[in-house]
């Protein structure tokens, strides 16, 4: 660790590489590197120590639940944090020529990040957010326990493990159930929130597992356009031309977790969603792969949503 130093007025930014146990920490352009534990205690002396130095960017990488709780004390502390999709700081590293990884590389590389590119910092969250969004990580560790736990009964033959795999499943049923009760409960003690869940709810195709998504993953829908939309979700095609030459787009980067969320509620609309299924047809039809027009459909579907929010309604056909 690095002895402190007196803050200084100049602009201070703070890399933070996150990980499960740990956070490592550096501050730019001091120099400083610091290393706190990654909990609540550790939360507060990381805050205690970064807040006399006033830092104007607080950078983190995305990284499951292991930032969240992170991203929670920053928030409460009205710090100016930014959280990063880890395919942005990866190619900032590879265009900085960085080939060495470790945690401190990583934290200097984010504080660097920070303080040259100035990513925008996003307005703080709602301490509502960051209780829907527990139980959405919660719910999504369950269905993937579930997904697990039905492939697994496939191959059993003795009679003891059914009975097992059977109350096992009841079991991951009955707290997901919890958990979306206790997700109506809280958003019906929330007027703005409720609000922004029903439009999304409203939109066939989008339940409410989906529209917790959005609301989570997306708070930015309704301030952005179409394009900003369709971008941050990672489902703006990225084109490739250089010359004479023209390769085939593709998308990349973006919310991973959205796009999953998002996926089988447009297989859904595909069928049920009139304006939608429409649109699928006609790029079929049209000769594009199934695939392509499946991401079509996603896309489509964020950028309603953002339209929606907009505009402060509900879905009707004419807006698909």
């Amino acid at each position: 660790m690095s002895h402190a130093i007196a803050p200084t007025a100049d602009h201070v930014t703070l890399g933070i590489d996150v990980a499960k146990d740990s956070l490592e920490v550096h501050l730019h352009p001091q120099g400083l590197a610091q290393r706190f534990t990654n909990d609540r205690q550790g939360h507060a002396r990381l805050i205690a120590w970064i807040t006399p130095y006033q830092p104007t960017r607080i950078v983190f990488e995305a990284t499951g639940a292991y930032h969240r709780g992170l991203e929670m004390a920053l928030g409460q502390a009205a710090l100016p944090a930014v959280k990063l999709n880890p395919l942005q700081a990866r190619r900032f590293a590879e265009a900085t020529g960085k080939r060495v990884k470790t945690d401190p590389v990583d934290a200097a590389m984010l504080a660097r990040f920070g303080a040259l590119l100035q990513p925008d910092i996003p307005p703080a969250r709602d301490p509502t957010v960051d209780q829907l969004a527990e139980l959405l990580a919660a719910r999504r560790a369950l269905v993937k326990d579930r997904t697990a736990a039905l492939n697994r009964a496939k191959t059993l033959t003795l009679a003891l493990l059914k009975r097992q795999s059977q109350q096992h499943l009841k079991q991951i049923d009955t707290q997901i159930q919890a958990i979306d009760r206790q997700r109506t409960t809280i958003l019906a003690a929330h007027d703005r929130l409720k609000a922004r869940f029903d439009i999304l709810v409203s939109i066939p195709g989008l339940g409410a597992a989906t529209g917790l998504a959005l609301l989570i993953d997306m708070p930015e829908l309704g301030s952005m356009d179409a394009k900003q939309a369709a971008s941050l979700a990672g489902l703006a095609p990225v084109t490739r031309q250089s010359g004479t030459w023209q390769g085939k787009s593709f998308i990349q980067g973006g919310r991973a977790n959205l796009r999953q969320a998002i996926d089988m509620p447009a297989l859904v609309a595909i069928r049920f969603n009139p304006p939608l299924k429409a649109k699928y047809q006609a790029l079929r039809q049209a000769g594009k792969p199934a695939k392509l027009a499946i991401v079509a459909i996603m896309r489509k579907l964020v950028i309603i949503a953002n339209a929606l929010l907009r505009d402060h309604r509900t879905w009707t056909p004419d807006v698909a």
